[in-house]
């Protein structure tokens, strides 16, 4: 019997105790396994097997495929609302560290804020600005609007924003990242606003 794997799978008789040498046929018992191992080892492949159709061959393939790959994540929230009237970059309270495990790796960071700005102010635009720092490093910027008009009362308007970053650091240490906020024009930013959870997250990315 020719073996039919690896198109489908053989169907063996196995001899019991009472049958002869002869019925089934003992050489054609060696010859059907025989046939069915070397298929099986043909289908598998030897080691470091040039043989395409090889799952030896198949899977040295997929693991040489590194670029790209999610190493690890980290993920942190913060909900407590944190205002700022200033115009420069305030540290928030939303920050995450990661150690890369290969300094040419990557690092993508997003940052999911809810926020508000508050604007007495006649016949202005009241700005958020937005930036993700890893260790006093501004690896991504974000402008957000918070109204346009004229008036002089209060204006709310409350959004979210977010924030994408592949940043490149170059380093196999334990890096910190944060979200930073502070108001453009004038106004007062909240972030976090109404106690919504914030979100940052950071993966690590193969090179």
């Amino acid at each position: 019997m020719a073996t039919n794997f690896p198109a489908s799978l053989d169907t063996l008789t196995n001899p019991t105790s009472s049958d002869s040498l002869s019925s089934p046929s003992h050489s054609a018992q060696h010859a059907n396994v025989n046939d069915a191992v070397e298929a099986l080892q043909a289908k598998v492949g030897a080691d470091s097997s040039a043989v395409t159709s090889s799952l030896d061959y198949k899977v040295a393939q997929l693991e040489a495929i590194s670029h790209g790959k999610i190493l690890q994540v980290v993920h942190a929230t913060y909900s407590t609302q944190e205002d700022t009237t200033s115009a420069t970059f305030v540290a928030t309270s939303l920050t995450a560290n990661i150690t890369p495990s290969d300094s040419a790796n990557k690092v993508l960071a997003f940052a999911y804020v809810p926020m508000g700005v508050n604007d007495a102010a006649s016949s202005r635009s009241g700005y958020a600005v937005y930036e993700i720092d890893r260790g006093g490093t501004s690896v991504a910027v974000t402008f957000n609007i918070g109204y346009g008009g004229s008036g002089t009362e209060n204006r709310v308007l409350n959004m979210p924003v977010t924030i994408f970053a592949l940043d490149s650091p170059s380093s196999t240490s334990a890096l910190t990242y944060t979200v930073n906020h502070r108001k453009e024009v004038n106004g007062t930013v909240s972030s976090f606003k109404a106690n919504t959870t914030g979100h940052l997250v950071l993966m690590e990315v193969s090179a």
